[in-house]
C-alpha cells in the first residue's frame, strides 16, 4: 500500500528541513522539478523492489542483516531503504521488517554511554554509530513505536526511537568535545579524525536534528568548521588531511554543509563545483564504488539538480547491468561491504529518486 502524498506531508511537517534549504542558492528556480512525489522512473522502480524484497527475506529474525560487515548501523542502512520506498511504515508490507530492524537496533546500544554496538567489540565502530543513529531519525515521527516492544518479536520492555537518539546524540557530543579537531574516527575516545567517519556521524546529528533531538550547536559548528579546513583549494575534500581527497570524501564534505545549511561557504562552492565537473563517468572504477554512489547521489542532488539527474540516468544503466537474479546489487564482498551492506548503500543513492526520507529533502 503506497501513500505517498500522505507519507510526504507527515515528513514535511516532521523532517523541518526541506523548506529552509529552498532559500539558499537557486534552489527556488528548481522546485517544480524536486518536489517530493514525482514520478519514478520504471527502471528505478525495477531495481529499487526486487532489491527491498532482497533486503526483506535476508533479515534476521533478529531484526538485523548479517554478513562481511554486520552491524548496527548495516540494519540502519538496509532499514532506510524500506523507509525510503514510500510504502507506509506503520501499515505497509514493510511494516514488520522495519520494526524488527527498529529493536534490532537499539538493542544493541549500551545503556550506559549510548553506543549502538558498543557492548558488542566485532561491531564496535563509529561508523557502525553514524549510520544507525541516522537511521532512527528518519524513524523517529513516523513510525509509531507505541506498542514496538510488546508485539510479536518484542522482548516486553526498551527504550522508545526518542530515548535511543537521544542518548546516542549525546555520546556523539561529548565524543567531539574530546577532539582536538571536533571531529570523529573509529572509537568514541578517539583524538584524531577523517572525514569519512566524521561524515557518517555529522549526517546522524543533522538526521537527529532535523527530527527534534536537541543538538548544541557548537557541535554541529566546529564539525563544519573541520570539513572548511579539510577543503583543498581545488575542491577535493580529503580524508585525513586537506590533500589527498577521492570522490566519496568530497562527496560528503559536499552533502554535509549543504544539509547544515551552510552553502553559502566558499568551500561548500568549491567543493561541489568540483563534484560537478568530476561526476561525467561511472563509479565502477572507484575504490568503494557502493559507498561513492551512495554520498554522490545525495551530495549532487543539493548541489545541481541537472548534474544529479544526468549522473543517475549513468547510474541506473550501470545498475541495470549489475542487478543480481535475486535482487541484489552487489556480485561479492568487497571494501565496502557484503551483499547486505552493499546491496543497501546502492539502493540509497537511487533513493534520492523518492525523496521519502527527510534527510533527502532539498
Amino acid at each position: 500500500m503506497r501513500v505517498e502524498q500522505l507519507f510526504v506531508s507527515m515528513r514535511l511537517v516532521i523532517g523541518g528541513c526541506c523548506a529552509a534549504c529552498l532559500l539558499i542558492g537557486s534552489a527556488a528556480a528548481q522546485l517544480p522539478v524536486v518536489r517530493s512525489g514525482d514520478p519514478v522512473p520504471r527502471d528505478v522502480r525495477e531495481l529499487y523492489d526486487a532489491g527491498c524484497r532482497y533486503l526483506v527475506t535476508s533479515q534476521e529474525p533478529s531484526g538485523s542483516w548479517k554478513d562481511a560487515q554486520e552491524g548496527p548501523g548495516v540494519t540502519g542502512m538496509a532499514m532506510m531503504v524500506l523507509l525510503a520506498s514510500g510504502e507506509d511504515p506503520n501499515y505497509g508490507s514493510y511494516r514488520a521488517p522495519i520494526r524488527r530492524a527498529i529493536r534490532s537496533i537499539i538493542a544493541s546500544q549500551d545503556a550506559a554511554s549510548g553506543f549502538y554496538g558498543g557492548s558488542n567489540r566485532g561491531n564496535s565502530s563509529m561508523y557502525q554509530h553514524g549510520f544507525a543513529m541516522l537511521a532512527l531519525a528518519e524513524a523517529y515521527g513516523v513510525v509509531d513505536d507505541r506498542t514496538l516492544w510488546s508485539e510479536e518479536g518484542g522482548s516486553g520492555k526498551g527504550r522508545s526511537i526518542g530515548q535511543s537518539l537521544e542518548l546516542a546524540v549525546k555520546l556523539a557530543v561529548t565524543s567531539a568535545k574530546q577532539n582536538p579537531n571536533g571531529a570523529w574516527r573509529y572509537s568514541p575516545d578517539a583524538k584524531d579524525h577523517d572525514t569519512s567517519v566524521s561524515g557518517a556521524i555529522l549526517m546522524g546529528l543533522l538526521g537527529a536534528r532535523n527530527a527534534g533531538i536537541e543538538v548544541p550547536d557548537e557541535t554541529i559548528d566546529r564539525a563544519i568548521k573541520y570539513f572548511t579546513v579539510m577543503t583543498g583549494l581545488n575542491g577535493q575534500v580529503g580524508y585525513a588531511s586537506p590533500q589527498g581527497g577521492s570522490d566519496a570524501t568530497t562527496s560528503i564534505g559536499t552533502l554535509v554543509m549543504a544539509i547544515a545549511r551552510r552553502k553559502d561557504l566558499p568551500q561548500y562552492k568549491l567543493a561541489s563545483e568540483y563534484l560537478k565537473q568530476h561526476s561525467q563517468g561511472t563509479t565502477q572504477q572507484s575504490p568503494y564504488p557502493n559507498y561513492t554512489r551512495y554520498y554522490r547521489a545525495q551530495a549532487l542532488f543539493q548541489a545541481d539538480v541537472e548534474a544529479w539527474e544526468q549522473w543517475n540516468n549513468r547510474l541506473v544503466q550501470e545498475l541495470k547491468a549489475q542487478r543480481q537474479p535475486d535482487g541484489s546489487l552487489a556480485t561479492q564482498a568487497g571494501p565496502d561491504g557484503g551483499p547486505f551492506a552493499s546491496t543497501a548503500l546502492t539502493l540509497l543513492s537511487l533513493a534520492v529518486n523518492y525523496r521519502f526520507l527527510p534527510i533527502y529533502e532539498r
